[in-house]
């Protein structure tokens, strides 16, 4: 059926999407059937993993002196209010993690670091970008990770690297489990990113070999998402500007040099944002000028056709006037004799513009 209604192609509901953010408004968000409770207690010689049932039953690492990270997939209003209140988390940042389209941010209240962004995935089967809000908490000894989506993570590498006695997570502190954190989502952006100019390769071969309505619509929803990738990225730098500036006691001098890291590479994913953004606008004006060559061809054929074309019309107008004295109008071999000089002459056009290279 889509193939009957070319502008469905478009997908105006994917406009409605994005677009439809008011800060303003109360945040309605579905609560998550299932939670998923994670925790790694660690320290350069101990190291303890546990998946959890409740919330209650991670309160007990706030003061056991050891490096606590503690992942909470799944958003359940409850659940967060409980564990915010038992860490001493203020209630705006509750109200932060709690909210829905969220601009990235980080925050510092009443002595605990705060940030909040989106991770980013690529669905392959729609070419769409999608996002799952994460926030991240920072008091002292413990990292508090809040996702909403169980099914999807890119932390996999750092919960490697946590068994590795040697590694630098094990032997640092709790702001460089917030870094490393911070660290692989920026990472993953240029992962999305490499998959969006895989399209945008596509789309321009597309365009090259044929420009029709098909291409305009994917052009159209790639903007789209490098829209939702360009409004995730560029408030980043920002949030990772804040910690570098920060003077917290929960930072340590030495992971400035991590950050600035970081913002290193989210520079770099932004100038790439950009660089893919103009890129579409380019691949516009490729198709805006597909369109003009092709009716530029056809234009020119239908001109040679009517040029070809024209000599004999004249001719078999004039010997179909209404005149009894016409010169060869009843030779014998009159007929014969138009048709040939018809084709001759058109045959003389056809060779003037091969030779001028028209055709």
């Amino acid at each position: 059926m889509r193939l009957l209604y070319p502008l469905t192609f478009f997908n105006t509901r994917r406009t409605r999407e994005i677009f439809n953010v008011n800060p303003t408004s109360v945040p309605v968000r579905t609560e998550a059937e299932n939670v998923e409770i994670q925790v790694f207690d660690f320290s350069a010689a101990h190291l303890e993993e546990k998946k959890l049932n409740t919330i209650a039953d991670c309160f007990h690492y706030r003061d056991n002196n050891h490096i606590t990270w503690i992942n909470i997939d799944g958003i359940r209003k409850s659940d967060i209010e409980a564990i915010c209140q038992h860490y001493h988390i203020h209630y705006l940042i509750t109200e932060d993690i709690l909210s829905i389209g969220q601009r990235p941010k980080m925050d510092e209240i009443d002595g605990v670091l705060f940030c909040l962004l989106n991770m980013l995935y690529f669905n392959e089967k729609n070419g769409s970008v999608e996002t799952e809000q994460i926030s991240i908490v920072l008091s002292k000894n413990v990292v508090i990770s809040f996702q909403e989506i169980p099914q999807k993570d890119v932390f996999g590498m750092m919960r490697e690297k946590l068994k590795l006695t040697a590694s630098k997570l094990r032997t640092s502190g709790a702001d460089y489990c917030c870094y490393a954190l911070l660290d692989m989502i920026v990472d993953h952006y240029f992962l999305v990113m490499e998959k969006l100019s895989i399209r945008i390769e596509q789309i321009e071969e597309r365009i090259i070999r044929r420009a029709d309505k098909r291409s305009l619509a994917e052009i159209n929803n790639l903007r789209k998402e490098l829209f939702v990738l360009k409004g995730n990225v560029s408030p980043v730098r920002e949030l990772i500007n804040g910690f570098i500036r920060s003077e917290s006691d929960l930072l340590e001098e030495k992971t400035t040099k991590y950050f600035k890291d970081i913002h290193d590479h989210i520079v770099q994913a932004n100038d790439l944002a950009e660089n893919l953004r103009d890129l579409m606008i380019n691949l516009q004006d490729l198709y805006i000028s597909q369109v003009n060559l092709k009716m530029n061809e056809v234009m020119k054929v239908m001109a040679i056709v009517t040029c070809v074309l024209t000599p004999a019309t004249v001719i078999g107008g004039i010997f179909g006037m209404n005149f009894d004295v016409i010169p060869f109008s009843h030779h014998p071999n009159g007929f014969i004799y138009t048709v040939l000089a018809m084709i001759l002459i058109m045959a003389g056009f056809l060779v003037y513009f091969g030779r001028k290279r028209w055709l």
